[in-house]
């Protein structure tokens, strides 16, 4: 029992950083216009939860940008188009309440990270998270599963 233990917690199948906490969550763009998950996973009981944003790709924000924007799932569509229209550096419209949370576009090597509120969340709700660089949008969202 106990080999199997620490096999599980050396492998990260038992102390995985979300598994463990679910505070804290990372994901990763590339240069094919996709995020690495579909699915992101969050504790109710989680205060603030800190999300890291990392391309992995080589291309530069210009050209192959990606960042990570938070709504409710009715309105993640209307948002990223609004987004086009707003423009660069974000791709955001500035001041839009339908926004939970965002991170800065970043290029190829980069990351970023933000923290943002928890109680804004419900369990059982309808999120999605996606990229607002244009047009990515339609391939590069998910969800986020508040528990």
């Amino acid at each position: 029992m106990k080999r199997m233990f620490w096999a599980l917690a050396l492998t990260g199948g038992l102390f995985s950083q979300q598994a463990w906490s679910q505070c804290s969550l990372a994901i990763e763009a590339n240069d094919q216009i996709q995020f690495n998950t579909k699915e992101l996973h969050v504790k109710k009981s989680c205060k603030e939860v800190t999300l890291t944003l990392k391309h992995a790709g080589q291309l530069a924000a210009n050209v192959m940008g990606h960042n990570w924007v938070l709504s409710a799932t009715p309105d993640y569509q209307a948002i990223a188009q609004a987004g086009q229209a707003a423009g660069a550096p974000n791709y955001l419209p500035t001041g839009d309440a339908r926004i939970l949370a965002s991170t800065n576009v970043i290029g190829g090597g980069q990351s970023v990270s933000i923290k943002f509120d928890a109680s804004k969340l419900t369990v059982g709700g309808d999120y999605t998270f996606f990229c607002s660089f244009p047009g990515h949008f339609v391939l590069m969202n998910g969800k986020l599963i508040v528990e």
